[in-house]
Formats: C-alpha cells, sequence, structure tokens
C-alpha cells in the first residue's frame, strides 16, 4: 500500500471524485438496450451467447420449478441455519423503517397528507462472477418484500452448464421471489426496464454489478426508476496507535478480496502507517495530523464502508457526514455488514455517500400528496393565491377558483 499525504496534489486527484463515465462503455451499452428494446428475447439469448458463452433457449430464460426444487439436493443444512439468522436479522432492522400514510386535519375543513404506497413491480440484478453472492438475494429481497412490492423478480446470468447457482435459487425461493431469470450485463438490465416475451418490464431496478451493469441502470432512468449508480467496493479505516494492528491489516485484505475493492488507511499513526505499507491490500494509505483531519479526509472521500477503530469511536462519527455504513469499534469488521448484521450491503460508492443512502424499504416506496379543501378554506386563500398566479402569467388559473364563486 502506498502513502499520501492528507494535504497533497494526489490526494486531490484521488478522492475529489465524481462519476467519470467511459464513453467506449457507453456505446456499447445504448446499443445493447436499443437491440434489446427492439427484438426482445431473441437479443437476450444472442447476448447471453456472446457475453456469457451459454446457449439458451427462449424457454430456458426463466427458471422452472425443477431447477429450484434441484436447487436444495446442492446445499448444506448448515447453510439453511445461517440463513435463517441472516434474514431475521435484515427482517428486525427493516421493520423500523416502513413508513405509514398519514393526514392532518386544519382549518376549514382543510385536509392535508401523503399516502405512501409500495411499488408494483421491481427486478433485482445478481452478479455472477467469481462465485456466487447469496446475500445479495436476501440483502434487496427483504427490503422489498417488507415494504409490500407486489412482485419481486430476480435476474442472474447463467452458468455454463446454462443454470444458476443452488444457493441464489434456494434463497430466492424462500424468500418467495415471483420469478427469477437466467441473463445478465446489460441486456438482462434491458430485459428488466423495457420488458420481454420472457421478462416482464419493473418499475425499478435494484442491485450492484460490473460497468456495463452501472451504464445501463444509468441509461434507463426514466423508463423506470433505479436504485444508484454503483461502482467498485471501498472501505476506509480510521485507526491510530491506540488500534489492533492485526485486525487492521486483516480488513484491509479483506476489502482487496473484491474485485477492484479499494482499501483506504486513514491514520494519525506514522508507525502504524509503516506496519502497513508491507500489507498486499490494493489501496492507499492517508496519514493525516490528527483526528480532526481525519474526520475531514473521510467527509472528502464519503466511502462506502467507514470503519472507526479508535478508543472514543462515537466523539469521532457526530461529526462523520458521508458514509454509506459506519462500523463502530475494534470487532465490527464490514463482513458483518456485508452477511449478517441487517442493514443491506447495497451502498454508494465512488463517493455518491455525498448524496446517495444505503438501500433501504423507502426505495421500494412512493407516495401520493393528499389536498383537500372545503369552499370557506378556498375562498379564504383565493387572494394570495391570484396574486402569485397572475404574477406568474397563468390567469387560467385564476379563473378556475374565481369560477367556483361566480353568482354565488
Amino acid at each position: 500500500m502506498k502513502v499520501i499525504k492528507y494535504h497533497s496534489k494526489k490526494f486531490e486527484e484521488l478522492f475529489n471524485r465524481v462519476y467519470r463515465r467511459n464513453r467506449r462503455v457507453e456505446e456499447k451499452v445504448r446499443r445493447i438496450l436499443e437491440d434489446v428494446k427492439s427484438s426482445g428475447d431473441e437479443a437476450l439469448l444472442r447476448y447471453t451467447r456472446k457475453f456469457d458463452r451459454v446457449k439458451l433457449t427462449a424457454r430456458e430464460i426463466a427458471v422452472s420449478e425443477s431447477e429450484i426444487n434441484g436447487a436444495y439436493q446442492n446445499i448444506s443444512p448448515d447453510f439453511i441455519s445461517a440463513l435463517k439468522i441472516a434474514v431475521e436479522n435484515v427482517n428486525r432492522f427493516y421493520r423500523k423503517q416502513k413508513r405509514r400514510s398519514w393526514k392532518i386535519s386544519g382549518e376549514d375543513g382543510v385536509i392535508l397528507g401523503e399516502k405512501i404506497r409500495p411499488l408494483e413491480s421491481v427486478g433485482i440484478y445478481i452478479p455472477a462472477g467469481t462465485a456466487p453472492l447469496p446475500s445479495t438475494v436476501y440483502m434487496t429481497v427483504l427490503p422489498a418484500k417488507l415494504a409490500g412490492v407486489e412482485k419481486v423478480y430476480l435476474i442472474t446470468p447463467p452458468n455454463q452448464f446454462k443454470s444458476v447457482d443452488p444457493h441464489i435459487l434456494a434463497v430466492a425461493n424462500l424468500l418467495k421471489v415471483d420469478g427469477i431469470f437466467k441473463a445478465g450485463g446489460a441486456q438482462a438490465i434491458a430485459a428488466f426496464a423495457f420488458g420481454t416475451k420472457t421478462i416482464p418490464r419493473v418499475d425499478k431496478i435494484v442491485g450492484p454489478g460490473n460497468a456495463y451493469v452501472a451504464e445501463a441502470k444509468r441509461q434507463v432512468f426514466g423508463y423506470c426508476d433505479i436504485d444508484m449508480v454503483a461502482g467498485p467496493t471501498e472501505v476506509v479505516i480510521l485507526a491510530n496507535d491506540y488500534s489492533e494492528p492485526d485486525f487492521v491489516a486483516a480488513d484491509l485484505l479483506a476489502q482487496s478480496e473484491h474485485h477492484l475493492g479499494t482499501a483506504i488507511l486513514v491514520t494519525t499513526s506514522k508507525r502504524l502507517a509503516k506496519f502497513m505499507k508491507k500489507v498486499p491490500a490494493r489501496g492507499h494509505i492517508i496519514v493525516v495530523k490528527n483526528l480532526r483531519e481525519a474526520v475531514d479526509a473521510v467527509n472528502k472521500i464519503a466511502p462506502e464502508h467507514l470503519q472507526v477503530m479508535v478508543k472514543n469511536p462515537q466523539r469521532i462519527i457526530k461529526d462523520v457526514k458521508h458514509a454509506g455504513a459506519i462500523f463502530i469499534g475494534s470487532y465490527t469488521p464490514t463482513a458483518v455488514g456485508d452477511y449478517i448484521a441487517g442493514p443491506s450491503h447495497v451502498l454508494p460508492t465512488g463517493g455518491t455517500a455525498r448524496f446517495f443512502s444505503g438501500l433501504g424499504v423507502d426505495d421500494f416506496m412512493k407516495s401520493s400528496h393528499i389536498i383537500s379543501y372545503s369552499r370557506k378554506a378556498l375562498e379564504k386563500v383565493a387572494k394570495p393565491l391570484e396574486h402569485i398566479a397572475n404574477l406568474e402569467g397563468l390567469v387560467k388559473h385564476v379563473e378556475s377558483v374565481k369560477v367556483r364563486f361566480n353568482g354565488k
């Protein structure tokens, strides 16, 4: 790992980041989206042959009941036991998030409120790289289910045997997902955004993915909603002389297990920085003068994961403005957030924690404003309404109010 001084130009280059689009990826994705939009399943199958090297038929796009039943023969009871613990923790966390409709009654019969409803349909993308990601299934499906989404679908790339990892199938089935489909990359996002003969169009697409998936989500936004445009995963560890070096090293190395994952140590300790230079993790060491400067560095980076491993972490985190998830203390590695704690591991990356939040129940809800006026209440506001509408040149708006009192 390389040491970078906090106030250096290198720091600004690395962490004064914005989402930079790769124009080559952007154009490739645009062509794929248009192709799937116009040709549906036929294009989907063609791209599956090209990119995944798997030759499916149209009937094989949707996972069958027999495939799901067969999946249970290839998973261990220990996995089911672990899954039950994770699911209960996720459910316990997200039950606290759910909002409900409300209304208030004012003078003269005015009623204002908000009608909260779940989305009708959601499509969840599950990557399938070097290893299956069953944790991403329950981290995305459960908030949607708790929100009350009517139809939750899952899409994931097929493997060389034209099937889906049994753990992913089992988790999706146990959580009562309404349909599982075999497709990956930008073409899978296109299928959910536009719909095909086999795959239904959805109201929102969520889930992590590579650069092509992220770019596809960005381009289909407007045809449907998306959770966020996410990039490679990252962790920032804030540590000092109090911190246990072996814990810090282990957590930096754990982050480097992710494809393109970045590990960043922010520290006041030159001794710790010297020790961590030998750790073969992908990332950087930022040396700062004091903990106040350390928090400033964290807020500039706006990391996906922040681990605070100093003696009094609560004093530090009160000043943290930007982080997707904050892990407090020496015995809270990001691994517990990835798998078992409860909050979803779908988090903002690349500095977008400045304005995005981790996936939650609200991501699967929408609201309608409720407004009800009586005659007396409308009459009371007619003059101020008329003044503002005339100022904006919208005279018909004024007439739509006045007509209700003409000759009465």
